[in-house]
């Protein structure tokens, strides 16, 4: 779990900078759950109301490059992640200020209202490009290493991927009941079909019985296209990879949900 800083621990000079933009702010909370990043907060402002703030100083390299990624898409992910306001370098500091979704993280189990709202998301998601000047790593470099002959080919494509779409990445808002996918933090680039995939395990994950979970993707169009030698070289990527970070026999509950998506 990453330490957090709460707004009142910033530079002074770097919440002058944040609130030269957004206006006076009124009320703090440090959010405690979930984003590998030494900032995450909600602020209270009078000028655009509640907005969410994430950031790391510059001496953690590896978030902080991650943190510029995430900036960059910021305008290709609008609409489907909250609304990138501003981008506040300063201090030693990078701070980037969304809009705050007021609402709370999605249900994937049984039953859940939310699956319609997440259904819909999955469906502008796969619309999604890089923008022109972004690098963004295939799919296929993330699984270096536990791809057969052939599968990098398999696994490519040009659409902006999120790859974790985990409850706590997906916001459901209060008042529209629309969904957001928040924390663009480790994209990558590939088949369309490759975020409703994640999105089905995560269901499982979350109690759903396979064949359920199985039956909601079936509904998602870019799977109903998605290639199977493309679908068997991810689910083999991927549990060979976990299998590889944690061993074979911890690894095997989440691998035999992948397995799943290849009707074994």
């Amino acid at each position: 779990m990453t330490d957090r800083v709460g707004w009142d621990d910033l530079p002074n000079s770097l919440r002058d900078e944040v609130t030269a933009r957004t206006g006076a702010v009124l009320s703090t909370e440090t959010i405690a759950d979930g984003l590998n990043c030494r900032l995450a907060a909600t602020i209270g402002t009078r000028r655009h109301g509640g907005l969410f703030l994430k950031g790391v100083p510059d001496g953690d390299t590896e978030e902080a490059a991650a943190l510029q990624l995430e900036a960059s898409l910021g305008q290709a992910v609008g609409g489907v992640g909250p609304t990138l306001r501003y981008d506040v370098h300063a201090a030693g500091w990078r701070v980037l200020v969304f809009d705050r979704i007021d609402g709370r993280h999605a249900a994937l189990g049984s039953g859940s209202g939310d699956l319609d709202a997440v259904h819909e998301v999955l469906g502008r998601m796969r619309h999604l490009r890089v923008p022109a000047g972004v690098v963004v790593p295939q799919l296929a470099e993330r699984y270096a290493g536990h791809l057969g002959p052939g599968d990098a080919e398999l696994l490519a494509g040009d659409t902006l991927l999120h790859t974790d779409t985990h409850p706590h990445n997906i916001l459901v808002e209060s008042a529209t009941g629309r969904a957001y996918v928040v924390d663009w933090a480790m994209p990558a680039t590939g088949p369309a079909w490759v975020d409703a995939a994640y999105t089905a395990v995560r269901l499982m994950e979350c109690d759903q019985p396979p064949g359920a979970a199985l039956a909601w993707l079936a509904t998602v169009p870019a799977w109903r296209t998605a290639d199977p030698d493309a679908v068997r070289a991810f689910v083999g990527a991927v549990c060979r990879d976990w299998t590889a970070t944690i061993g074979e026999r911890d690894a095997e509950s989440s691998n035999r949900r992948y397995r799943r998506l290849i009707g074994r």
